[in-house]
């Protein structure tokens, strides 16, 4: 692994925690570079007394993202939202955000640079999220040509808006959509400790690592698929509907009103995403060129869904 000192933006996030710790035991100084390093106080205990050092960063300011970025030999960008709120638009943090970051390590003279992007990234996309993806990786490779580009799918695990998401909605809904009609969108979703361990990977040895990386997991499954995954481990039973996408757009124009529960909230942007399958592309390589098996999605999603269960979270005999 590269020596000195490497920056994590985003380090406090979801994926962030699991790298930080799988960082935190080579002993290495780590720079977790962050809007609230107040809330990100939890990384601390993961490494040694002043190994983890949190910084305050704001990727819309260039003089805190170079303030990050001094004296690190690599540089990790994990930045990104979901939906749009304020002035975190995808545009300002998937492009303009990862541009600064790049131009910034550039000129801190960082050996390398890892930029986390999204499988389905395009500039064709249908969605604006994909689309600003894209914009961000070209952005990224203009100020620093030798970027590492990585694109995970769906990422699971404990923390995760996915699998909590569609628990909490087998929870107060009776009725699950899935849009567009047959079995629905495609996803091959990827554990976030097998992403974390990968970042680790192309760190520790960064002369090996390949230009882009896409992470997915071991199997491909339909959102019916998904649904039906969390209503058995859930253990409820509820209706799986196939609607429209004309009625998606109506429940995305009303689903953002305060009195719309969050795990039934979908915003037009995110129903167009629904339109185009999230799966790994044929040849590019991905977790088994890092000499990782991907985990099923089966194996963690009973200890992330039990809290969803009518039991309480008790398990009980089938």
């Amino acid at each position: 692994m590269s020596d000195g000192m490497i920056t994590v933006f985003g380090g406090s996030g979801f994926i962030g925690r699991y790298l930080v710790k799988r960082l935190a035991a080579t002993g290495r100084p780590i720079r977790v570079a962050t809007r609230d390093p107040e809330g990100g106080l939890f990384l601390k205990p993961m490494g040694a007394v002043g190994q983890i050092d949190l910084v305050l960063a704001n990727i819309r300011d260039d003089a805190s993202v170079a303030r990050a970025v001094h004296g690190a030999t690599q540089v990790v960008n994990l930045v990104g939202v979901l939906a749009e709120g304020g002035r975190q638009t995808f545009a300002a943090v998937h492009a303009e955000g990862a541009a600064r970051i790049a131009r910034a390590a550039a000129a801190a003279g960082a050996a390398q640079l890892v930029h986390v992007s999204a499988i389905g990234a395009s500039p064709d996309a249908g969605s604006a999220y994909a689309r600003s993806k894209a914009d961000g990786e070209a952005r990224v490779r203009a100020a620093f040509p030798g970027a590492i580009i990585v694109r995970p799918s769906v990422v699971f695990g404990p923390e995760d808006d996915f699998l909590n998401r569609f628990g909490a909605l087998a929870r107060m809904s009776p009725v699950l959509p899935v849009f567009g009609g047959g079995a629905g969108t495609r996803f091959q979703p990827v554990y976030v400790g097998d992403v974390a361990e990968a970042l680790f990977r192309i760190l520790q040895e960064p002369a090996r690592a390949k230009p882009l990386y896409e992470l997915a997991g071991p199997e491909v499954l339909s959102l019916r698929q998904v649904l039906e995954l969390v209503l058995r481990d859930t253990r409820r039973r509820r209706a799986i509907r196939s609607l429209p996408y004309g009625i998606g757009s109506l429940m995305a124009a009303v689903s953002w009103l305060p009195l719309i529960p969050k795990p039934m909230r979908i915003s037009s942007d995110q129903l167009r995403s629904l339109r185009t399958d999230n799966v790994a592309s044929a040849g590019t390589p991905g977790l088994a060129d890092l000499g990782i098996a991907p985990t099923p999605i089966a194996t963690i999603a009973p200890s992330v869904l039990s809290r969803f269960r009518r039991e309480g979270g008790v398990s009980v005999a089938r």
